[in-house]
């Protein structure tokens, strides 16, 4: 058996096999789905009590420099400050 012969079987092995698949998915997606570990999943965290809602408040978040922004075409952005005077970008 050539080299070209092995592809063709393999090839034809690989069709063969999809086909049944597809007719075993057909049956398959005739059923609805079930939602079984949804509604009987906990939640993934516990609900904030308030004296950690105080604490996230009473730290607020410092004051982050607006960035130019500018994308080059390998999609970094330019870390240079936002109206920045210079006629160059720094990229990073």
């Amino acid at each position: 058996m050539s080299k070209m012969d092995a592809l063709r079987a393999m090839r034809e092995e690989r069709y063969e096999q999809a086909q049944r698949t597809a007719a075993g998915g057909a049956a398959r997606a005739a059923q609805p789905a079930r939602r079984t570990t949804a509604a009987t999943r906990p939640p993934v965290a516990p609900p904030a009590t308030d004296r950690e809602e105080k604490a996230t408040d009473a730290s607020a978040p410092e004051p982050v420099e607006a960035l130019c922004g500018h994308k080059n075409m390998g999609g970094r952005s330019c870390t240079r400050p936002a109206g920045h005077s210079e006629k160059s970008h720094r990229y990073s």
